[in-house]
C-alpha cells in the first residue's frame, strides 16, 4: 500500500490548519469566503465509498463538526459542504462558509471570479484562532 501523499494543487491553494484524526484540516487561500478543505489522509481515494467504513464514519463525524465550528466562528447564513474532485480527483471536502450578500451569493463559488488572497495575516490568524477554538 501506497502512503498518503498530498495533491500538489491541494497544498498550492490551501494552508494546514491541523491535523484532525483522519483528515488534514486547511484553509484555501482565498479571502472572499471562510473557505476550508478537509483531506482523508488515507492514499489513493477519489471518492467518500473508497474510503474504509470506519473511515466514512470518521469523515462524516469531521465534517460535521468542522461545519458546525465554521458556523460558530463565523455566524455564517449557511455552510456549504460538497465533495466535487472533478479537476483534483483526491478525496477532499469543501466546508464553505456563505453570507446572504457575499461575492455570488447564493450561486456556487468554484469557477467564480479570482482567488483574492489574504492579504492581512492578522486577520486570518483571528479568523483561525476562532475557528480551532470552536472546534476544542
Amino acid at each position: 500500500m501506497s502512503e498518503f501523499e498530498l495533491d500538489g494543487r491541494i497544498d498550492r491553494d490551501s494552508s494546514l490548519v491541523k491535523k484532525l484524526d483522519l483528515c488534514q484540516l486547511r484553509i484555501q487561500n482565498d479571502s472572499r469566503w471562510p473557505w476550508l478543505v478537509m483531506v482523508p489522509e488515507r492514499a489513493g481515494m477519489m471518492e467518500i465509498f473508497d474510503l474504509s467504513p470506519a473511515d466514512q464514519a470518521r469523515l462524516l463525524a469531521e465534517v460535521t463538526s468542522v461545519g458546525a465550528a465554521l458556523k460558530q466562528a463565523t455566524g455564517a447564513t449557511k455552510i456549504n459542504i460538497a465533495a466535487i474532485g472533478n479537476i483534483v480527483r483526491q478525496l477532499h471536502v469543501h466546508v464553505i462558509a456563505r453570507f446572504e450578500g457575499d461575492a455570488n451569493w447564493p450561486g456556487p463559488v468554484w469557477g467564480f471570479g479570482q482567488a483574492v488572497p489574504y492579504a492581512d495575516a492578522d486577520q486570518k490568524k483571528i479568523f483561525l484562532n476562532r475557528l480551532v477554538e470552536a472546534l476544542s
